[in-house]
């Protein structure tokens, strides 16, 4: 069951999917119309999940379940996987792939691999102070405190 993300606590459960390449807004369009008719029917041993989503920069698809109504479990989260799976099909994306990283270089957001990131950290092309979107947190309050955070404050400082 969708209800507006504002509407779910803080502790409810997320999953922050990154694109390797920013969406177009028509792309990001079905996306959403996607993700809400998804989540409508989203459910684990045949209860309704109380979920939601919020869609970033065009780039990156949160999905949030209110754990406190009704836990997402394997089949569940399984099916999120396969409809995340869909849409990197359907737009030939990347969505699932964890070793890469996603950043701020001023307004511009970019995305990297891993080795690519840490070549950029030793040449001093990012900094500490780098704006990076930390997407291990596990909660709306997390999210909202540690995803866009300077880099030496999330799971990236191992490499300065």
């Amino acid at each position: 069951m969708y209800v507006p993300f504002e509407n779910l606590p803080e502790e409810s459960r997320i999953w922050i999917y990154q694109s390797n390449r920013k969406f177009s807004d028509a792309e990001f369009s079905e996306i959403e119309t996607a993700l809400q008719t998804f989540l409508e029917s989203w459910a684990a041993h045949g209860t309704s999940l109380e979920s939601s989503y919020q869609l970033k920069y065009n780039r990156f698809i949160i999905i949030a379940v209110n754990q406190d109504v009704q836990a997402a479990t394997g089949c569940s989260i399984d099916s999120s996987v396969e409809f995340i799976q869909s849409l990197e099909q359907k737009y030939t994306v990347d969505l699932l792939d964890k070793m890469n990283v996603t950043f701020k270089l001023g307004e511009h957001i970019a995305h990297k691999t891993l080795i690519d990131f840490k070549k950029m950290v030793k040449d001093k092309a990012v900094t500490e102070n780098t704006i990076v979107f930390n997407n291990l947190v596990n909660n709306i309050e997390e999210y909202n405190e540690s995803w866009e955070v300077p880099a030496i404050d999330s799971w990236h400082s191992r490499f300065f």
